[in-house]
C-alpha cells in the first residue's frame, strides 16, 4: 500500500487506531456509571448524578466521533438529526461540534484522488474535464467531492469514494454496534440498535454509487424545472465516482440552523418538509437521510437536495394506511387509531395496549397534523422524548410493546429525522396542508 495511502484515516490501515478510540469508551462509561452509583450512596440525588454522567458519556463520545471516519462517522450523522431532542444541559456545549458530522471530514492527499480517477474513469480520465480542482469542496463520511468542468463546458461535481471505505464502514459499525447502550444514556430508553442494524444492512448499497446515480437521475428527472427544489442531473458514474451537475449554494440547512433568521427556518423549513412528503408520489422513492447537511440553500430560494445513497423504495408512494391512521388520529379515535396499527403490524398478536395509553405515546407523530400551523421546537420535541423514552414513564412501558415492521424502518427513521430538523430549525410550517397535498389515505378532519 502507498505510503500517502497508509497515513489517510480512512483506509484499512489506520482501522486499528479507529478500533481503539471506539474500543476505549465502554471502559470510561463503565467508570463513570460506577461513580455516580458511589456518589448516590453518599445521598447526591438520582437525577443529578445522571446528568453529570451523561454530560461526560456525551463529551466522550461527540469528541470521539468527532475524530472518527467510515462508519462512525455515518452513525455521528444519522444521530445528528436527533440533537434537538437532547437535554440542553447536555447538548448545548457540544452542538457546534456534534453540527459538524454533517458537513465535514478531511481530504484525500490528491495523489490518492487522481489513482481513484485513474481507475475508475480510465488513465486518460484528465481528457473527461477541461479543469479539475484538486482540493474538495466537500467531504462526508464515505466520500468527497471535487469542483471540475466537464468536457462540454459544464461545471460538475465529482464524488469520489474514499479507498477502504467497505472495510472502514463495515469495521466502525460493527464496533459502534457493541457500544450501542452507552448512547441510551444521552437519551434514557433511546435505543440505537435498529439505527445500527439498518446502518449495517445498508452498507454495500451506500457504497454503489451506480444505485445512487440512477436514484439521484429519477428525483432530477421528477423535479426538473420545479420552483421550489433543485437536483442536479447525473452526468455519469461507475460504481466508486459519481459526476452530477454542479449547483451553487449560498449555505446549507445546518447553516440556517445556526444562524437563519425566523422568515428563513419558516421558509425552508416547509420546503424541507413538502420535499421529504412529496417525493414518493412524484419520484417513487423516499430520500432516506434527511441531516441538514444534505440540503443545500439556493440563491434562488429554492431548496437544493443532495446525497441519494440511502433510500426508501415505493414504487406505488406512502402506503395508504400511513395517511389514513393519521386521518383516524386526529380526529382522536383511539380504539380506531389501534385497530389500525394491529392490522399493520405494529402491534403484535396477544399484545394488549390501552388505546388512550397508545394513542397518548404517538401524539408527536400526529400533533402537528392538528393545526393550520404547527411551531416545532426544540422544547417540544425535548418534552416529547422525555413522556415517552423516559424510564418509570407510562410512555416508556408502551414504546416496548410497540413494533416496527420492516416494510416501515425507513419511512419511521425518515419521519422521525424530519421532526427532529425541523424542531432545530424552530420552524412553523403549514403542516397539515403540506400531507392533504402529498400523503395518500389522508384526508382533513371535517371529512370524519
Amino acid at each position: 500500500m502507498p505510503d500517502d495511502e497508509r497515513r489517510d484515516p480512512r483506509i484499512s490501515g489506520n482501522a486499528f487506531t479507529r478500533t481503539a478510540k471506539l474500543a476505549a469508551l465502554p471502559a470510561a462509561f463503565a467508570g463513570r456509571t460506577t461513580l455516580g452509583v458511589g456518589k448516590r450512596m453518599v445521598g447526591r440525588p438520582a437525577e443529578a448524578v445522571l446528568s453529570e454522567v451523561q454530560r461526560r458519556t456525551a463529551d466522550q463520545i461527540f469528541s470521539t466521533l468527532g475524530q472518527l471516519k467510515g462508519g462512525a462517522m455515518k452513525f455521528g450523522q444519522a444521530m445528528s438529526v436527533f440533537e434537538a431532542a437532547l437535554p440542553e444541559e447536555i447538548i448545548g456545549p457540544y452542538r457546534e461540534a456534534f453540527t459538524r458530522l454533517q458537513d465535514a471530514a478531511p481530504p484525500m492527499p490528491p495523489s490518492v484522488v487522481h489513482r481513484m480517477l485513474a481507475a475508475e474513469l480510465g488513465e486518460d480520465w484528465r481528457q473527461r474535464f477541461t479543469s479539475f480542482e484538486d482540493t474538495p469542496a466537500a467531504s462526508a463520511s464515505i466520500g468527497q467531492v471535487h469542483r471540475a468542468v466537464w468536457a462540454d463546458g459544464r461545471e460538475v461535481a465529482v464524488k469520489i469514494q474514499y479507498p477502504g471505505a467497505a472495510k472502514a464502514l463495515q469495521s466502525d459499525l460493527r464496533q459502534i454496534g457493541r457500544l450501542s447502550r452507552m448512547f441510551g444514556v444521552l437519551v434514557p430508553g433511546l435505543d440505537v440498535k435498529p439505527l445500527i442494524k439498518e446502518l449495517q444492512d445498508r452498507v454495500a448499497e451506500e457504497l454503489d454509487y451506480s444505485l445512487e446515480a440512477t436514484s439521484q437521475a429519477a428525483f432530477a428527472e421528477a423535479y426538473a424545472g420545479d420552483p421550489d427544489v433543485a437536483v442536479p442531473p447525473v452526468v455519469t458514474h461507475t460504481e466508486r465516482v459519481l459526476v452530477t451537475e454542479w449547483m451553487e449554494s449560498v449555505s446549507s440547512l445546518a447553516e440556517i440552523i445556526s444562524t437563519g433568521t425566523q422568515a428563513e427556518r419558516d421558509h425552508f423549513g416547509e420546503k424541507f418538509a413538502r420535499f421529504l412528503i412529496s417525493a414518493p408520489q412524484r419520484v417513487g422513492l423516499l430520500h432516506a437521510d434527511p441531516h441538514p447537511g444534505n440540503f443545500r440553500i439556493l440563491a434562488d430560494g429554492r431548496l437544493g437536495v443532495v446525497d441519494y445513497g440511502a433510500v426508501a423504495r415505493l414504487p406505488d408512494g406512502f402506503p395508504p394506511a400511513i395517511g389514513h391512521l393519521l386521518s383516524v388520529a386526529v380526529t382522536g379515535d383511539a380504539e380506531a387509531v389501534t385497530e389500525g396499527l394491529r392490522e399493520e403490524g405494529f402491534i403484535k398478536p396477544g399484545v394488549q395496549i390501552a388505546p388512550e395509553v397508545l394513542a397518548a405515546y404517538i401524539g408527536p407523530f400526529f400533533e402537528p397534523a392538528t393545526v393550520e400551523q404547527f411551531s416545532f421546537s426544540r422544547a417540544w420535541l425535548r418534552e416529547q422524548m422525555s413522556r415517552v423514552m423516559s424510564p418509570g414513564t407510562e410512555g416508556f412501558g408502551t414504546a416496548v410493546k410497540v413494533n416496527l415492521p420492516p416494510n416501515y424502518l425507513l419511512i419511521h427513521r425518515v419521519w422521525l429525522g424530519a421532526i427532529g430538523v425541523l424542531s432545530q430549525l424552530e420552524a412553523t410550517a403549514p403542516f397539515r396542508a403540506i400531507l392533504l397535498e402529498s400523503l395518500p389515505g389522508f384526508a382533513d378532519q371535517g371529512q370524519h
